[in-house]
């Protein structure tokens, strides 16, 4: 069973990582990882740019609904040498209490008229700003969910291997209910 097939599959699409003003970025996933494995050797797992420990952490928090662990494993991974505190988890789990579409609204196509189902192949697309990389090692990139009016931003940072880790985010703020769950709609 796929990740996302109660609500309706490992490869990416390679990107270029240009550090600069105003860059779009689109993440395709052709397969979603259903493992710890699987997600560990995706193409974007060897965080080489902002963009892709970006969208590997939106499909990480996806895995958090299902089994948390996973998705904690997943997370602390993208995290590297600073993994999840227990602050983190604790604020984590308080996002996700009756809100487990928010991951899913940063793919492409998943809007609340859709209950938030992802488009195939599954893409999220991840942007830069002028602003993205003011300090030196750090970038704020910038990701569009289908219920939200802005995007919602997340802070990486680059160590000394190389690879760009997660460092904060802000991706699990509320967004609008799938229609599903408003009874006004």
């Amino acid at each position: 069973m796929g990740l996302f097939d109660k609500f309706k599959n490992n490869p990416v699409a390679p990107q270029d990582f240009q550090a600069g003003a105003n860059s779009t970025q689109k993440i395709v996933f052709t397969a979603l990882p259903e493992t710890f494995e699987q997600f560990c050797s995706l193409p974007q797992a060897k965080m080489e740019t902002p963009f892709d420990t970006a969208a590997m952490t939106v499909l990480a928090f996806c895995f958090y609904p299902e089994n948390k662990e996973l998705s904690l494993r997943m997370l602390d991974f993208l995290k590297g040498p600073q993994p999840l505190s227990p602050m983190d988890k604790q604020f984590i789990r308080d996002r996700f209490m009756d809100k487990d579409y928010v991951p899913r609204s940063y793919f492409d196509g998943a809007t609340p008229e859709n209950n938030y189902l992802p488009a195939e192949p599954y893409t999220i697309t991840v942007s830069s700003n002028p602003y993205s990389y003011q300090n030196e090692g750090y970038a704020t990139l910038y990701i569009k969910s289908g219920g939200a009016d802005s995007p919602r931003s997340m802070q990486l940072r680059l160590a000394k291997d190389g690879k760009w880790y997660l460092w904060e985010q802000l991706i699990l703020a509320d967004i609008r209910k799938p229609e599903s769950m408003n009874p006004w709609a």
